[in-house]
């Protein structure tokens, strides 16, 4: 009970919000999700009978870590981004939404429905289908290359809010 206390006492004196700890759990699923299709893409480079199993439970892990990103990024866009998306439009970065979000917004489902489709993929014998082989390669790559332009859109839109912030007619102070 001691060492929960602590924690908690920890995280308020970073003064860490629930806002903050969703956001930040839906980038980490994102990451373990990206991370999870470059373990698939580097086991489907030397695909064998023997590592088929490792194959398939990462991309199941895929598919999972990107449901749990969806879930948790959905939560937060509906019960925190719309004040977010306000500042950010009155601040000097409007593209951080117009722009990121709105690409964000259609290139999840995108990665959404690959990583579905990943383990499914993976049911194949890879190690004896060439064509099998090359679908799961491309699949998990484009899984990564939109995982990695999603958490990049992700960074600019953060930060479009902080700019936002630090200008002196929103926050009422000056410079």
């Amino acid at each position: 009970m001691g060492a929960f206390v602590a924690g908690n006492a920890k995280l308020a004196a970073v003064n860490i919000t629930g806002s903050d700890a969703i956001l930040l759990a839906h980038a980490t699923f994102g990451v373990l999700a990206t991370l999870s299709a470059v373990w698939v893409f580097v086991e489907t480079l030397n695909a064998q009978e023997q590592n088929a199993q490792r194959i398939r439970r990462a991309a199941f892990a895929v598919a999972i870590f990107m449901a749990a990103a969806w879930i948790v990024g959905g939560y937060w866009y509906l019960h925190f981004y719309p004040v977010e998306r306000i500042i950010i439009l009155k601040g000097p970065w409007p593209f951080a939404h117009k722009l990121f979000m709105e690409t964000k917004e259609h290139l999840v489902l995108m990665t959404l429905i690959l990583s579905f489709y990943l383990p499914i993929a993976t049911r194949d014998q890879l190690h004896a289908s060439a064509a099998a082989r090359r679908m799961v390669l491309s699949v998990a790559m484009l899984i990564v290359l939109t995982g990695l332009t999603i958490e990049g859109a992700g960074a600019v839109i953060d930060h479009g809010v902080k700019v936002a912030l630090l200008r002196p007619s929103l926050t009422g102070r000056a410079k």
